[in-house]
């Protein structure tokens, strides 16, 4: 199918994206790679009657170490994501979880911002951002403000960015010491949307104890689903599988997912706990400087 008509604008500065959101109103989109947005053009899902394009504004693609930690433009692609060595040092979760995006050439136009914004509860980089305690930074008319990406995703493909405002960066805090992340996903195929996937973030005392563990779901609710609960059960304990296997047993169970056509709500419960041990278990490792 072919989408309907709309009108047209690319800015070259960040304050005239948000000029042209304010001047088209509540139809207007942005649009960044257009890997999400393109596909709801053309099944006519959406109808914006202007598409406001950022891919002109520079700085948006910027990758730098700050004060705060690692800020990451929203126009960052998600090939680079897999690529990029000061993510890989600083945001390993990151480039982890690049590879599962689609297939090479949706990464290559892909964008961060892009993903954050669509807010597919089965996309990777939501859940991501989540677990690493990052921050998302928005522009609109009203000035800049700061939202935690924990309570950025409002529900199924909403936000709480407003129509005027623009995601412009995403913050990720400096990784403290002893801690390890992992990722893990279920598809039918790679490329296609995660059934359900779960990430772990894990960080060890100094007698190499559990001090911390989060673990975050996708495809498991209507945003990005992160649960300290499940993991403090393991604070104090020996990082060893059976401890990891009862938390992932646990967090699975406390799931609320829902039945499709792809998959019921009972296989994504089971499946999800199978991987939050798992993940738990290698973050672990990495915490401990094992590879």
């Amino acid at each position: 199918m072919k989408s309907p008509p709309f009108a047209y604008v690319a800015p070259e500065t960040i304050e005239g994206v948000v000029t042209g959101l304010v001047e088209a109103g509540e139809d207007a989109k942005v649009i960044a790679g257009g890997q999400s947005l393109l596909p709801v053009l053309a099944l006519r899902l959406g109808r914006p009657s202007v598409l406001v394009d950022v891919g002109r504004v520079p700085g948006l693609d910027a990758i730098e170490m700050t004060d705060r930690g690692l800020r990451l433009g929203a126009g960052v692609t998600h090939a680079t994501l897999e690529r990029h060595p000061v993510v890989a040092e600083h945001a390993p979760l990151l480039a982890e979880v690049a590879p599962h995006i689609g297939h090479a050439a949706i990464r290559t136009r892909g964008t961060l911002g892009g993903s954050l914004a669509h807010a597919d509860p089965a996309a990777e980089l939501p859940a991501a951002v989540v677990l690493a305690g990052g921050s998302i930074t928005a522009r609109g008319p009203r000035g800049t403000r700061s939202v935690d990406a924990a309570e950025f995703f409002d529900g199924y493909l909403t936000t709480v960015l407003a129509t005027d405002e623009v995601l412009e960066s995403v913050h990720l805090p400096r990784r403290a010491p002893a801690v390890g992340d992992a990722f893990a996903e279920v598809s039918r195929r790679h490329g296609d949307f995660a059934l359900v996937g779960a990430g772990a973030r894990v960080r060890l005392d100094e007698g190499g104890r559990v001090a911390e563990a989060r673990l975050v779901f996708l495809g498991a609710g209507s945003t990005p689903v992160l649960d300290l609960e499940s993991g403090a059960a393991a604070i104090g304990r020996a990082p060893v599988a059976d401890v990891f296997v009862e938390v992932g047993r646990e967090a699975g169970a406390r799931l609320e997912p829902h039945d499709d056509l792809h998959a019921s709500a009972s296989y994504r419960r089971r499946v999800a706990g199978a991987l939050a041990a798992r993940v738990l278990a290698t973050a672990a490792a990495r915490a401990g400087g094992s590879t």
